[in-house]
This record gives structure tokens, C-alpha cells and sequence, in this order.
């Protein structure tokens, strides 16, 4: 098997991301998918942001396979190091269980290591159980509880 590569998304790759987005059990097919003004937006202003990376693990032919963002974030903590916050973090349905999900969290973890970055943290929902497990796998730890509130 040739590993995926890690490599930041293109524009070309924005219905793939917003089909895994959209793929909670199956496999949403990017064709399907219309690119708003609001997503072309969303995606310009990650893309021009250097905080800022939407990722994508793609196999050799280019087919997405998963994706997710992560945001570099300056701080006075760790030594005033930057720390990397994951989100969004999806493999497509049809390709969950076969290991891509850690080659992915690994990858994105090393290119955090790379740049500098002093600590990794991601947030996830509540009732994704099967994910918690996956993270604490992986060596996350849950240190903290997470609050949101919808504006």
C-alpha cells in the first residue's frame, strides 16, 4: 500500500472537504456539492491566513481521503510557544477502521512539532465516543471541559 500524503487543500479540493464535512456515515459524493459564496469565503480567508492550514490526506491518484484544519495559536504559555488546535478532523466513511484516521493524526502532529508548536489540542463532540477512544489511543488526554456558546 502507497501511503497518503498530507499536504494543505486547493481550492480544486473544496467539495472534496465539504463532502467529508457533510459524511457522517456515508460516503458523500463531492460532485453533489455546491460551493457557496460563503464557503469560497471561508476557504480564501483560511488559505491566505498563515495560522491557519485546511489539510488534506490524499491517496496518490489525488483522491481526498480525509481532512482536517488546524490553527496555530501564539501564546504567553509553554514558554510563549505556539500551540495547535486541530478541528474538523474527518476520514471518509467508506475508508474508516483501515488506520488513515491515525496517519492523518500523526502527520498533522509532526507538521505541529515541525513549526514549533509546544502542544496539540483539539476539541470534539460530546456523544462521539468511538472518537474519545481514537484521541486517548493516540496519547490525548482529556485535561479540560469545553464550553461554546452559538452567536
Amino acid at each position: 500500500m502507497t501511503m497518503p500524503i498530507l499536504r494543505p487543500a486547493t481550492r480544486a479540493d473544496l467539495p472534496a472537504v465539504l463532502a467529508l464535512l457533510a459524511d457522517e456515515e456515508t460516503v458523500v459524493d463531492p460532485a453533489t456539492i455546491t460551493v457557496t459564496e460563503e464557503y469560497e469565503r471561508a476557504f480564501a480567508a483560511i488559505d491566505a491566513d498563515p495560522r491557519n492550514e485546511m489539510l488534506v490526506l490524499a491517496a496518490p491518484d489525488g483522491t481526498v481521503l480525509g481532512c482536517l484544519q488546524a490553527t496555530y495559536i501564539p501564546g504567553l504559555g509553554k514558554g510563549g510557544a505556539e500551540r495547535a488546535l486541530i478541528e474538523a478532523v474527518r476520514i471518509r466513511a467508506d475508508r474508516r477502521g483501515g488506520g488513515l484516521g491515525r496517519v492523518l493524526m500523526e502527520l498533522a502532529t509532526e507538521r505541529a512539532r515541525a513549526r514549533g508548536c509546544a502542544l496539540v489540542q483539539l476539541t470534539s463532540n460530546k456523544r462521539r465516543e468511538d472518537a474519545h477512544r481514537f484521541y486517548s489511543a493516540l496519547g490525548f488526554t482529556p485535561t479540560h471541559e469545553g464550553f461554546k456558546l452559538p452567536l
